[in-house]
């Protein structure tokens, strides 16, 4: 079963508040910690502890680095340039590792295959914005951001709690980032950061910029959020399932919390009857071959589309076209719109959301004399519905070398007398 995770970014979003708010919603410690001691990297120990921030119960993930590896990240002085003093405050140099080392860690740490491709995203997104922000190839990036312990620790640590935690559906409606300049290992740069805009704009990530003095989305974290995030709109509707505060460790004007909430199974089936909504996009494409509709069709159904068909219209000067409609869950929309685009040579999708009023139903599979045959119930009040899958009915009809509608009634006739048993 999917679960849905909702990251509120008030307070932007780091790699080590991602960590602290996932553990505080549950991702087991211990699977975390088996992973961490497989990390074929030196130079750290990490603490898990609760802290008090704005007088809120929150967890804090911290990575303790040796003199060797330590940074300035944390160092509010050295943010600014200088310590209380004024004099300029002295850093050490750190080994840089480049993208092809750090997939050779992933791939070597005792992890799931689902967390190694969640993590070599996160650092692939983190990698091609520092590429871009230093104008050089992907290959060549070998700095302090990508390759810092403490980097790699995070953005493993959070690909293995969303794996722990089953997370399959992310939402993030917006980033919110501060104001001013930051120092960072190139110099003082303004905030958002290069990498942070590359980022933001390469995967059209929401964001606001608040008045706070600071920068408080990292790169780290932007690239966590570009890699995980799959709708930016919460349902109008949800139970909360549990809620989890990660601290920050700059102090900022803000209250430096990100919070997680999963979202529940929706609401009680009795006002799930009464209230079932969907949404339906369409679009006119006049200029994309057959081939490229039909795949683009078989994308939609594997992302979870509940259908997708195509109509014959004619547009303007009479060109003929096919209307693509899909429907879809509301928090699927950006996930089919992002297929329909990539896939097809339209430049604009209508969107609405609809109510609709659906039947109860369920899926059952029999064993029967002719073997195991899966039907669907449909149930109005007292009376139901029978339908025997297209899948079943298609196994009958080769195997026993007879027509659709005479292995359809044949798996009605089985179902009648394996119920009536």
């Amino acid at each position: 079963m999917s679960r849905t995770l909702y990251l509120e970014c008030y307070s932007g979003i780091s790699g080590d508040m991602t960590v602290a708010a996932l553990l505080d919603l549950g991702a087991d410690e211990c699977v975390l910690e088996r992973t961490l001691k497989s990390l074929p990297v030196k130079g750290y120990d990490t603490r898990i502890s609760r802290v008090v921030k704005s007088g809120l119960d929150a967890c804090d993930f911290a990575v303790n680095l040796d003199k060797e590896h330590e940074n300035q990240d944390h160092n509010m002085e050295y943010l600014h340039g200088h310590d209380s003093h004024g004099h300029k405050i002295q850093t050490h140099h750190h080994e840089h590792r480049g993208l092809p080392e750090i997939l050779e860690i992933i791939h070597a740490c005792d992890m799931t295959d689902r967390a190694k491709g969640t993590a070599s995203r996160i650092f692939e997104i983190l990698a091609k914005a520092e590429a871009e922000a230093h104008g050089v190839p992907v290959e060549e990036v070998h700095f302090h951001e990508v390759g810092a312990v403490d980097s790699i620790v995070d953005i493993l640590s959070v690909a293995v709690c969303l794996d722990n935690l089953d997370i399959t559906e992310v939402i993030v409606p917006v980033l919110y980032e501060g104001r001013g300049t930051v120092r960072c290992q190139h110099g003082i740069l303004p905030i958002p950061v290069p990498a942070v805009a590359n980022i933001v704009a390469a995967h059209r990530l929401p964001i606001k910029i608040t008045g706070i003095e600071g920068e408080l989305i990292t790169p780290t974290g932007a690239a966590i959020v570009a890699a995980i995030r799959t709708s930016d709109r919460l349902p109008d509707r949800f139970m909360i399932e549990r809620t989890g505060l990660g601290a920050g460790k700059r102090q900022y004007e803000g209250p430096g919390l990100l919070r997680g909430i999963l979202l529940g199974e929706d609401l009680p089936e009795k006002e799930s009857e009464e209230k079932d909504v969907i949404c339906k996009l369409e679009c006119n494409i006049d200029d994309c071959s057959g081939e490229a509709l039909g795949l683009t069709m078989d994308y939609l159904f594997e992302a979870g589309a509940r259908d997708v068909h195509y109509t014959p219209v004619y547009m303007k000067k009479n060109r003929p076209a096919y209307q693509l409609n899909v429907i879809c869950s509301v928090t699927d929309t950006q996930k089919m719109e992002q297929i329909i685009f990539a896939n097809t040579t339209t430049i604009g999708i209508r969107r609405v959301e609809m109510q609709r009023s659906v039947l109860k139903r369920e899926l059952k599979t029999l064993e029967t004399s002719f073997g195991k045959l899966r039907y669907k119930i449909c149930r109005a009040g007292e009376q139901s519905k029978v339908y025997p899958e297209y899948e079943s009915i298609a196994c009958l009809s080769r195997q026993y070398k007879i027509s659709y509608t005479e292995a359809y009634q044949l798996a009605l006739t089985c179902y009648k007398k394996e119920t009536e048993l």
